[in-house]
């Protein structure tokens, strides 16, 4: 396995201030974000998609320091029925760039549409009653987001690029089930998972469990940590609208590695074996998002809790022929 960084947990540092972090880390590869959620601080993706020169500045800032290029993140909700077009325009236009720089992956979220024609707001439903949530949901699904997927699908098929669906809440993609029925309108060799952990942490699923239900439709994985507190939880429930910023009150919290999940570097560990054992052996990219320590202790604490417990190279240990 490869580790890696989501270059957006130092997004406010320049990208040769950020990749030489990545250095310092000790990692392998980049995951650079090309906007819609992210202010692109590392990327000027209308230069990627259409300019050489601009591909090949950056494919140099990376190479020149051992790393390379494992992903490119287009996260946000290109199914908005407001700001959707302007978001599918972005997660195009990164296809487009991963494929002219020989970037294997594109990370996105599914995206989430109004609950009706019409309506200017998603709606994430997270009920199956009353009975208006099941209108909600196949209009969601059927008039909306399967054929915005077929096509896109298509679309990165024909540029040999592959789509990792980030399982997030306020998605309609939120957990295999969800993914699942995604992958099964669509080509499943195209469109996958991007597991990242915590989000599905917070939910209360089993992430070993998780992996071992994707199996091989994981293609690519985020590193990033939640501390449930137990008693803000106790008494509200993991549901949670809280800012970020109020880490205090709510009933959890993304945190730097090893100082959430149960079980510690330990879990972290079991997670890489469970990977392996699925058939993942690619990038591991740290993605800091802790508003309790600084972003570069976070990372290189990631970094120093990933190089313990990943296995690195290829298995090759065989039974002796007696």
């Amino acid at each position: 396995m490869q580790l890696s960084m989501v270059t957006d947990s130092l997004g406010h540092l320049s990208l040769d201030q950020a990749l030489d972090v990545a250095v310092e880390a000790g990692l392998d590869a980049v995951e650079i974000a090309t906007g819609n959620w992210s202010q692109a601080p590392h990327a000027d993706l209308e230069a990627l998609a259409s300019d050489t020169g601009a591909r090949r500045r950056l494919a140099e800032a990376v190479t020149s320091r051992g790393l390379r290029l494992c992903a490119l993140n287009a996260n946000g909700n290109q199914l908005h029925p407001v700001e959707g077009a302007r978001q599918d325009r972005v997660v195009r236009q990164s296809i487009t760039a991963a494929a002219e720089m020989g970037v294997p992956t594109v990370v996105l979220m599914s995206g989430l549409p109004a609950g009706a024609a019409g309506e200017r707001t998603p709606n994430w439903v997270t009920t199956s009653w009353p009975p208006e949530t099941q209108t909600l949901l196949a209009y969601q699904w059927e008039r909306v987001a399967l054929p915005y997927w077929e096509d896109l699908a298509a679309f990165a098929a024909e540029r040999g690029v592959r789509l990792a669906v980030e399982m997030h809440g306020n998605q309609l993609v939120y957990n295999p089930l969800t993914l699942a029925r995604l992958r099964a309108a669509v080509d499943p060799a195209v469109v996958g998972a991007n597991l990242d952990p915590s989000h599905l942490m917070w939910m209360g699923a089993d992430i070993l469990e998780v992996v071992r239900d994707l199996g091989g439709a994981v293609f690519h994985v985020h590193a990033k940590d939640v501390r449930l507190d137990a008693r803000n939880a106790s008494v509200n429930g993991r549901l949670d609208t809280l800012p970020p910023e109020r880490a205090r009150e709510r009933s959890w919290n993304f945190v730097t590695l090893g100082l959430g999940h149960e079980g510690g570097a330990g879990f972290w560990a079991q997670l890489a074996y469970a990977l392996r054992g699925a058939g993942y052996d690619g990038p591991i990219s740290i993605e800091h998002e802790d508003v309790m320590l600084g972003s570069r202790e976070g990372v290189l604490r990631s970094a120093d809790l990933l190089r313990a417990v990943l296995p690195r190279e290829a298995p090759d240990w065989r039974a002796a022929d007696i």
